[in-house]
């Protein structure tokens, strides 16, 4: 800005100073015409022998030049303030279409250096800089929207990773409720004996699947877990399912005596029925009984609990993730379980419905029925 400044006050004094130049040369040229025409009379006059005439011209010629040289010129201050005037113009044109912008993105880019986003750039599109100011407005909206791709990202891979780990607890509770029946040596039969470590070897099976799909997670930037539907017999399905999971006889479930084909993924679906399952006996502290029926697009699984249920207020959040219920405070959890079982359902083209009874809790999961039924 001070260079600016003084290359103007440079500019205007070499203006004033040509201006004064070319004036005094205009002026020793210009003899007045009053002057020129008196000298010819005066010239006559002597010609003719009339001395007393050429005496009092040449006196009236001496008089008027001498008033002429009195009289103020006002030209030369009027030609320096119309050239100071135009200067001040185009200097002030200049400060306020570059110097201006300038200083205003000189300021915003310090701004943006130290990480503050918060405030737009205000510009002219129809300014010189119209253009770049735009498309460095667009970059500080471009840096705050990859900001909050970035934290999205880390929120889902923490989402991901905590999902992972809870539904790691299922199979190593079940693993350890028949661990310790084998111990205790309550399985007297060798059948039942045999039976007891298949589900024991199924389960580690399932957090072994769990834990692969937590090193897929880590290698790769998956923020989903994977849903990978397909046909299976659902009925036979669930009645295996739950005999795994009931070493205690706290599960039951009643077999519609039909077949029902549905298109989902498999594993993920048991670990619906787990997640259900361990959330009843966790803070029901009931049996649980399980029942199937169909309508023509879906089947039916109905999870249903005789404790409590879900307070009223906690219903339409019950399953958001990392939400707990008031009645959930004693018993510990991460608030993922219902959160987990609603995105399995909903990635598989199904619904999930919760509803209290006087005497519990109903969970429904629909599932789409494969359309070769």
């Amino acid at each position: 800005m001070k260079k600016l400044i003084a290359a103007s006050a440079a500019a205007a004094m070499l203006i004033i100073v040509i201006t004064i130049f070319a004036y005094n040369i205009r002026n020793k040229d210009d003899m007045p015409d009053m002057a020129a025409v008196s000298l010819n009379e005066i010239e006559k006059l002597c010609e003719q022998g009339d001395t007393e005439s050429a005496r009092q011209a040449a006196n009236d010629l001496r008089k008027e030049l001498a008033d002429y040289e009195k009289k103020p010129d006002h030209a030369l201050p009027l030609m320096c303030g119309v050239c100071l005037i135009f200067l001040a113009g185009a200097c002030g044109c200049y400060i306020k279409a570059i110097v201006m912008p300038l200083n205003k993105l000189s300021a915003y880019a310090e701004k943006v250096a130290v990480g503050d986003l918060s405030e737009p750039l205000r510009y002219d599109r129809s300014g010189i800089f119209g253009k770049f100011m735009w498309a460095f407005d667009s970059m500080r909206k471009e840096i705050i929207s990859s900001r909050a791709c970035e934290r999205e990202a880390i929120d889902n891979n923490k989402t991901v990773i905590a999902s992972l780990s809870h539904d790691i607890k299922t199979p190593i509770s079940s693993v350890k409720a028949y661990a310790e029946a084998l111990d205790m040596g309550i399985v007297d039969q060798e059948e039942k004996r045999r039976k007891y470590i298949s589900v024991i070897l199924r389960k580690c099976d399932d957090i072994t699947k769990i834990t692969d799909d937590m090193l897929t997670h880590s290698l790769t930037e998956l923020n989903r877990l994977k849903i990978s539907p397909e046909r299976f017999e659902l009925v036979s399905f669930l009645e295996q399912t739950t005999q795994a999971l009931s070493a205690d006889n706290s599960v039951h479930f009643k077999d519609p005596h039909y077949s029902l084909y549905v298109r989902a993924d498999k594993g993920r679906t048991a670990q619906i029925a787990e997640n259900l399952i361990n959330n009843a006996r966790k803070y029901a502290g009931t049996d649980v009984c399980i029942s199937v029926d169909r309508t023509e697009s879906s089947a039916r699984i109905h999870f249903r609990d005789y404790g409590a249920g879900i307070p009223d207020e906690d219903m339409p959040f019950i399953t958001n993730k990392f939400y707990r219920g008031k009645n959930s405070s004693s018993a510990q959890g991460t608030g993922l379980g219902l959160y987990i079982v609603k995105y399995i359902v909903t990635q598989s083209g199904g619904s999930l419905d919760l509803v209290n009874h006087d005497d519990g809790l109903e969970v429904t999961v629909s599932l789409p029925l494969d359309k070769e039924q």
